[in-house]
């Protein structure tokens, strides 16, 4: 049994254009020569391709929007990236400035201190660690004995006496404030001339005021005299400002006066001091005394 194997048949593609564009032609010679028939078939054709077209245009707007949309949205996450980089960069810089200006306000106390006490030599020091409490009452400085620094050497910040060196090591010394509990300054009413014993009091700095007494009864003091360190204190060279006497009354013997005085330090906050390099000498000090 034999089966009839089909030909493949070949047609060369410029002979299928020449049919399809014979078969335009056709189309557009009888459309014009039976234009009045035609009408019916266009509005037929219209009326099936205009929804559509109008869909097409429909979805062709709508993704036209969405890509308008991801491409806004694109580039908005990327300017907001640069400005959040901007922002962080002006607060860095502004956090910056505002240090420089605060240890600016700092350093210049200090020098307006130096120039008060410009007959005592100084070195600025900075302090790097206190007593886990509010107050300053014992604290660590970044300047040793490579610096110059020793032992009862007196310390100045704010407006005024901070307190004395007990302690130094090469690179670093321990300071004891006039707050401390143990602390007694020998000092004199600058304006009466009356001598006074300034003592630290950790309890009543929460009303930011320590202990003077010793006052002659008879004086004449009254609040907000300043109150500076004296001639014969061993420890402590003449004329730092301590503070300012408060509430001064005749103790419960009557004898001598008693009272608060307000320091003229700030004690919850230092950063900066002055250690002056120049110690009390005791040998002057025995010959005034005599």
């Amino acid at each position: 049994m034999k089966f009839n194997k089909r030909n493949n048949i070949t047609i060369d593609p410029k002979y299928i254009l020449i049919i399809i564009i014979v078969i335009c032609v056709i189309i557009a010679v009888i459309s014009f020569r039976f234009e009045d028939k035609m009408t019916p078939v266009r509005n037929g054709v219209t009326s099936v391709v205009a929804p559509m077209q109008k869909g097409v245009n429909t979805i062709g707007v709508w993704l036209a929007d969405k890509k308008d949309y991801f491409t806004t949205m694109n580039k908005l996450v990327k300017e907001n990236k640069k400005l959040k980089k901007q922002i962080k960069k002006v607060n860095e810089e502004k956090q910056l400035l505002q240090q420089n200006k605060y240890e600016l306000k700092n350093f210049r106390k200090l020098y307006d201190l130096d120039e008060e006490y410009a007959d005592y030599p100084k070195v600025a020091a900075r302090v790097i660690s206190s007593d886990p409490d509010n107050w300053f009452n014992t604290f660590v400085i970044d300047k040793g004995s490579k610096h110059g620094i020793k032992k009862n050497m007196n310390v100045i910040a704010g407006n005024g006496l901070v307190g004395r060196v007990t302690e130094v090591k090469n690179s670093y010394s321990t300071v004891v404030s006039i707050i401390d509990d143990e602390s007694n300054v020998s000092g004199s009413v600058l304006k009466t001339k009356d001598h006074c014993i300034v003592s630290g009091n950790l309890s009543t700095m929460n009303q930011g005021i320590i202990d003077v007494s010793g006052i002659k009864a008879d004086s004449k003091v009254k609040d907000g005299y300043e109150v500076v360190t004296s001639q014969i204190s061993d420890r402590y060279l003449p004329g730092i400002l301590i503070g300012y006497v408060k509430d001064v009354k005749k103790d419960s013997s009557n004898l001598t006066l008693t009272g608060s005085l307000v320091p003229a330090v700030d004690f919850t906050n230092l950063e900066m001091v002055l250690v002056i390099t120049e110690l009390k000498d005791s040998e002057d000090l025995e010959e005034m005394l005599k």
